[in-house]
C-alpha cells in the first residue's frame, strides 16, 4: 500500500520511516478503507475500525424500514461523535434518501469529516454531542448513531500505542466505566427522536447490559446487536412509536 501512494522512491522511503516509527497506516497513507469507501483520516483522527460496519449495517437497515414511500421527505439521520465522518459517509451511501447531520468536539476531525461528507449534502457541526444541531431537529430524527469513546479511563494506558499515542484521547477516554458519553447520549435522544425513531452506540460486550439499562432509564425500548465475526457489539433503543388516539 505503502509503494502504490508513493510518488517517488524518496516518499516512499519516508512513509516507511514514518510507520515504523508507529504512525497508524492510515495516517502515513491519508485515508483510511471503510465499507468499501476510501475515507479521508488526518493525523490525529480517530480512524474507523472494522467492527464499526455492525453498527452502520444495523442503522442503515432501521433507515430503511422508516423511508417509507418515494414521495416522502428524506429521512434525518444524526451521527454524534463523528469522527473522521466515515459512519455518515457509510450511511449515506447505503440509503438512497438521507437528510445526513454530524457532530464532534474535536475540531481536527470536524475538518476531516467535512471533506469526507462534503459530496453527499451533510452539514457537520463542531460542538459538545447535540449542543451545536439545529433545534428544528427535535422530535425529527429517525436515525441517530453515535461511536461515542466507550474506553474506561484507567484502560487507557492498555490500548495499543497506535490508539493512545496517535488518536485523540477525546475520542478514546469514556470515563470512569467508560460509559459516561453514552449515558449522556441516551438521555437526550428521546428529544430528538421522531416517534418510532432509534439511536444506535457502539460498545463493548460486557458493557452491553449497563448500556441496556441507561437507554431502558431514557424511556427507550432496547435491545443488542452482536457479531462474532467483527467482535463487535451494538445497543440499540426505540423511542416507541405514537398511538393513535379514540377515532384513531
Amino acid at each position: 500500500m505503502l509503494i502504490a501512494a508513493a510518488g517517488t522512491p524518496a516518499e516512499l522511503a519516508a512513509m516507511v520511516d514514518r510507520r515504523a516509527a508507529g504512525l497508524p497506516l492510515e495516517h502515513v497513507l491519508g485515508w483510511a478503507e471503510f465499507r468499501g469507501l476510501r475515507i479521508a483520516v488526518d493525523a490525529g483522527v480517530f480512524r474507523p475500525r472494522p467492527r464499526t460496519e455492525l453498527l452502520v449495517r444495523e442503522a442503515a437497515a432501521l433507515a430503511r424500514r422508516t423511508a417509507g414511500p418515494a414521495d416522502r421527505p428524506r429521512g434525518v439521520v444524526v451521527d454524534l461523535c463523528c469522527g473522521s465522518g466515515a459512519v455518515g459517509a457509510a450511511l449515506a451511501a447505503a440509503l438512497h434518501r438521507v437528510e445526513l447531520h454530524a457532530v464532534d468536539v474535536d475540531p481536527a476531525a470536524v475538518r476531516c469529516a467535512r471533506r469526507n461528507l462534503a459530496a453527499v449534502g451533510a452539514q457537520v457541526y463542531e460542538g459538545d454531542l447535540y449542543e451545536p444541531l439545529p433545534a428544528r431537529l427535535r422530535g425529527r430524527v429517525d436515525v441517530l448513531v453515535a461511536n461515542a469513546p466507550y474506553v474506561p479511563t484507567d484502560a487507557i494506558g492498555l490500548l495499543p500505542a497506535e490508539a493512545r499515542v496517535h488518536e485523540a484521547r477525546v475520542a478514546l477516554d469514556g470515563g470512569a466505566d467508560g460509559l459516561d458519553i453514552v449515558r449522556r447520549v441516551s438521555a437526550a435522544a428521546p428529544l430528538w427522536l421522531a416517534p418510532g425513531g432509534s439511536v444506535l452506540v457502539e460498545t463493548s460486550d460486557r458493557q452491553a447490559a449497563v448500556t441496556v439499562e441507561a437507554f431502558a432509564h431514557a424511556g427507550l425500548v432496547p435491545r443488542v446487536a452482536r457479531s462474532e465475526d467483527m467482535d463487535a457489539t451494538v445497543v440499540i433503543g426505540a423511542r416507541p412509536a405514537l398511538r393513535g388516539g379514540a377515532g384513531g
